[in-house]
């Protein structure tokens, strides 16, 4: 069984996993997702469906849920650089409307949970960027929702290096606030 190192933060749930890598002349081996070792890491989830998208320095996708069909979500970068976020979107949590933010790369292998009732979105740092995620339930695009990436009682600091021009989606443009959503 893989080893992995689990790091919390002041968002209960959350988890960022730096998985073990083995590696010498050849390159390198990591499992990266062990049922076991994630159960023990208390992450019980049961995973339906593998994703992956490619996007190109500053792109900025999210923030994003699902109202009824929520997603818990294992997230990694296997090319390139992002700023990966997740908002707590629980009602009645502690920690409603705060943020958490992790950097993900192909290099440091890192990877993101995001349980259920989590916005996400992340930005891209890099020149390219290719993004992996494991999702607990299907897409169902009429139960979409989504906040404004900078919505400013959220207060993401996105990492954005001057002059980058960001490139969203129209839709990713016209989220409306969290306090709007009820």
């Amino acid at each position: 069984m893989g080893k992995i190192t689990v790091e919390t933060c002041h968002i209960e749930g959350l988890k960022v996993i730096t998985p073990e890598v083995h590696g010498d002349s050849r390159g390198y081996f990591v499992e990266t997702y062990h049922k076991q070792a994630y159960t023990e890491a208390g992450i019980t989830d049961e995973f339906v469906q593998d994703n992956q998208s490619a996007s190109r320095k500053g792109v900025l996708r999210g923030l994003h849920f699902q109202i009824e069909h929520a997603q818990a979500k294992l997230v990694r970068v296997i090319s390139g650089e992002v700023f990966d976020v997740a908002v707590d979107m629980r009602k009645g949590s502690p920690t409603y409307g705060q943020w958490f933010g992790v950097l993900l790369s192909a290099e440091n292998m890192k990877q993101f949970y995001i349980p259920r009732d989590f916005a996400h979105g992340f930005l891209v740092l890099s020149e390219t960027a290719e993004f992996c995620y494991k999702v607990t339930d299907f897409y169902h695009p009429n139960d979409e929702g989504g906040v404004i990436y900078n919505d400013p009682d959220i207060g993401i600091e996105w990492p954005i290096p001057e002059g980058m021009e960001l490139i969203m989606s129209d839709k990713d443009t016209k989220w409306g606030q969290l306090k709007d959503l009820g």
